[in-house]
């Protein structure tokens, strides 16, 4: 998984009620709030093989501003983390972008092939 909402964004969070952004990120983008309710909260732990790599460079400092600690400027390092998951890792990229990084790409491959990511 590349920086995925397993425990929802503070951003929708905090913008949520903003006029335009249900329009802009949809209704399934509404359902990504951090509380218990929401439906990443909802699905439980991971019974299945699963990496996940979390970034930690925003292009969008005023969204990154509304979330605590660590973040790719969508999704905090933290709520990336999901119960049960076989690894975890952290690199310096953004949300939007990640998929096309060929490091983030190497890290993938080293998962597929050996079941965890290549610490560095």
């Amino acid at each position: 998984m590349l920086g995925p909402p397993n425990k929802g964004s503070e951003v929708v969070d905090k913008m949520g009620n903003v006029p335009g952004f249900d329009f802009i990120n949809g209704k399934a983008g509404m359902q990504l709030v951090t509380d218990s309710s929401s439906v990443p909260n909802t699905l439980g732990e991971a019974e299945f093989d699963v990496g996940i790599i979390a970034g930690t460079r925003s292009v969008n400092l005023i969204l990154s501003y509304l979330i605590p600690g660590q973040d790719d400027g969508k999704v905090s390092v933290e709520s990336t983390k999901l119960k049960g998951m076989s690894d975890h890792t952290v690199m310096p990229v953004t949300h939007t972008f990640m998929m096309n990084n060929k490091k983030v790409i190497a890290q993938t491959l080293h998962y597929l092939k050996n079941g965890k990511f290549k610490k560095e």
